[in-house]
């Protein structure tokens, strides 16, 4: 007996991971398009607002990279804007006319939450013998059962917005959901990824 339930026990752990790997790591939850707004951006300064430097850069470096395999023109703000000067919008307008950037790419998270799941436990049979009633009897009786559990999953809310640097207008918008169960590079990366995809469904992409 002890064999048969330590074996359903890590079936029913194996299954569990199986199913939460399924959740997606970034969901986007709204987006929206000024339907006045026509053509494609030419040159972007993408700013990610963080508290920590290396995120920043992390990100901003990711999205460039994402943009110009694209054929986009872009810029990632860390390069050419000082951390000191984040918050001095008069610096950044006017690195912008500089640069000659007609959009501003700027992202951030927004907030926080916590999902509770209950994962139901997981019933585990050995295979049965059907010969005869006894032996088909004696592995259906000895059925092993995983106790359920609580699990709590992390989620940045996370808002992206494009303007257009000469008129100062919004141009899109995207609001996501991002799972904080990876590593931050590769989350980063998914991030970017749908972002992307996000931008090209609403035509602001080549």
């Amino acid at each position: 007996m002890r064999p048969i339930r330590r074996r359903s026990l890590c079936v029913g752990t194996l299954l569990a991971l199986l199913v939460t790997a399924c959740v997606p790591a970034v969901e986007v939850t709204s987006s929206w398009k000024d339907p006045s707004y026509q053509g494609y951006p030419k040159k972007i300064l993408v700013i990610g607002i963080a508290k920590n430097p290396a995120y920043r850069r992390i990100f901003e470096d990711e999205f460039v990279r994402r943009l110009t395999a694209l054929g986009m023109e872009a810029v990632a703000s860390y390069t050419v804007i000082p951390d000191a000067q984040q918050d001095d919008q008069g610096a950044i307008a006017a690195k912008m006319h500089e640069l000659g950037a007609d959009t501003v790419l700027i992202s951030r998270v927004t907030d926080r939450k916590t999902v509770t799941t209950y994962v139901p436990g997981t019933v585990y049979n050995p295979p049965a013998y059907y010969g005869t009633w006894h032996g088909y009897y004696r592995q259906s009786y000895q059925t092993a059962y995983a106790p359920g559990y609580m699990a709590e999953d992390q989620y940045a809310i996370v808002e992206t917005n494009l303007y257009d640097a000469g008129n100062d207008t919004l141009i899109w918008s995207a609001s996501s959901e991002v799972s904080m169960r990876r590593a931050t590079d590769k989350l980063l990366e998914s991030f970017v990824d749908v972002m992307v995809k996000t931008m090209a469904d609403h035509k602001l992409l080549k």
